[in-house]
């Protein structure tokens, strides 16, 4: 009787092979739900939208009156939507001084603050810081208001005016001025022409400045 020489198929491979099978079929739905569970979640990652990009401005954390310098706990940080937040914002306000009241909330723009800004909408006046001598007739000043400076010699002689029409741009609280090494009197800030500056400065020296309302 011949000898049978064909390979004899290792039947253990086999086996390990079907129960594998067994074993991922009777397991089949959880696998399944196993592998939704995992697109979706890859897919709300790669949909979700990054969040949105925001604008960080300084706002006042208080109300604030005029001429007070700004400290750094006067301030506190609000988040805008870009392109919603004030035009013309200050920078880096901590120290500077208010050109008028500011309400709690209210963004700190250049407009605000003693300082260049202050005569944006007066083209052609520069803003000059002037000391009357009487601090109450000062009280009586608002910004906004229109007057004519008015120059008088203690010593006799004809008052002059030696301003007229100026805005008054800021009246710095009276506490804020109160270190002015006791020069007395109260600091406002008007607009007035180039020209006119140096004329400014002879009568705050040598005269008697005062103040009419421009008619």
């Amino acid at each position: 009787m011949p000898l049978d020489l064909s390979p004899v198929t290792p039947r253990r491979p086999v086996r390990a092979a079907r129960a594998v099978r067994r074993a991922v079929l009777a397991r089949r739905r959880l696998l399944a739900a196993v592998l939704v569970a995992v697109a979706v979640a890859a897919g709300l990652q790669a949909s979700a939208d990054p969040p949105p990009r925001r604008d960080i401005v300084l706002v006042a954390a208080r109300d604030l009156p005029s001429g007070a310098a700004l400290a750094a706990d006067d301030l506190v940080e609000v988040s805008f939507a870009p392109g919603t937040a004030p035009a013309g914002l200050a920078e880096a306000p901590v120290g500077r001084v208010l050109a008028a009241p500011l309400r709690a909330g209210e963004a700190v723009t250049d407009v605000r603050l003693v300082g260049p800004a202050l005569t944006r909408a007066h083209p052609g006046l520069v803003a000059v810081p002037v000391r009357l001598p009487d601090a109450g007739m000062v009280a009586l000043l608002r910004v906004g208001d229109v007057v004519d400076l008015v120059a008088a010699d203690p010593q006799g002689g004809e008052p002059a005016v030696v301003a007229h029409a100026v805005p008054v741009l800021a009246v710095p609280d009276h506490t804020a001025d109160a270190g002015a090494q006791g020069l007395g009197g109260r600091l406002v800030v008007v607009g007035a022409l180039e020209a006119d500056v140096p004329v400014l400065a002879d009568a705050a020296v040598r005269h008697y400045l005062s103040f009419s309302y421009s008619g």
